[in-house]
């Protein structure tokens, strides 16, 4: 029979050896989802499935599944989105993106917005609940990572999800028709997607992969749909941590106008924005 704390030490120092980037935070989690919150606490052995769950999931994060879609679930923001393979995984940074976009929004108490490149929908979900009256349409190509999508949405009755490809999409839309545009798009260049670490080479390609220099959805989207946007409103990106400039100067070259940007928590370059004249 194995206790909670012997097999915390167990996955503990199998996570390690397997060079798991923060084996401490993955076992407890693992803890956590086999045993419960209060496993710390138990003084009773672990059951035959409650073992069989650990060892599974354990080895499963040893090839460097991500936690994420072993736990099948991950915070953003103060929600709780489902996750899984096929979809992009939610991340921190791009809490600082949704932000940023609502803070655009001041003054606007029922803006429309469109979430391009949506994934699970943690930046039209977010935006939902920071925003309480918008109406958000959340637009995802990818038949695996639309089937999230669509259960995140459940969340809020108030943001639709939308089976699309944004490189077609603008031509279904009106004119005027939004106030905010957001969007976390692929933007790995093809070097990048060469070099994955192990944990994001599980993440779809499809949801990475920028292009040759990571920038073919921002110059598509920047170009493209800026008429679906009324006058004043505001693109807000997503942006890997070199690419600042790149994307300014694309979005100034498209008559754009206001272009500007933020740092996430770690100090990289992580939004950019721009307001259509």
């Amino acid at each position: 029979m194995v206790t909670c704390r012997e097999a915390w030490k167990q996955i503990w120092d199998a996570l390690q050896k397997a060079g798991t980037e923060d084996a401490r935070a993955d076992a407890n989690l693992l803890m956590e989802l086999a045993a419960g919150n209060g496993w710390r606490w138990r003084d009773d052995p672990l059951s035959q499935t409650e073992q069989e769950l650990l060892s599974e999931w354990t080895r499963q994060r040893m090839e460097h599944r991500p936690i994420q879609y072993i736990a099948g679930r991950w915070p953003f923001l103060d929600l709780e989105l489902e996750v899984g393979p096929g979809v992009l995984v939610p991340r921190a940074d791009t809490e600082i993106v949704c932000e940023a976009a609502a803070q655009r929004m001041s003054g606007k108490p029922a803006p429309k917005i469109l979430d391009l490149c949506a994934g699970s929908g943690a930046l039209g979900l977010g935006l939902g609940r920071m925003l309480p009256k918008a109406q958000v349409i959340c637009v995802e190509k990818s038949p695996e990572a639309y089937r999230y999508l669509t259960r995140n949405c459940a969340l809020n009755k108030a943001v639709q999800p939308v089976l699309g490809d944004v490189f077609q999409y603008q031509k279904t839309l009106e004119e005027d028709a939004f106030d905010l545009i957001v969007s976390n798009p692929p933007y790995l260049t093809g070097e990048e997607m060469q070099q994955l670490q192990p944990e994001v080479a599980f993440e779809p390609a499809m949801a990475l992969d920028g292009g040759s220099d990571g920038l073919d959805f921002y110059r598509h989207i920047a170009g493209q749909y800026q008429r679906a946007l009324c006058s004043g409103g505001w693109l807000v990106f997503e942006i890997g941590w070199q690419q600042r400039s790149a994307v300014e100067s694309i979005l100034r070259g498209t008559g754009w106008t206001e272009v500007g940007g933020c740092k996430d928590l770690g100090g990289n370059d992580r939004a950019v924005w721009a307001k259509k004249p």
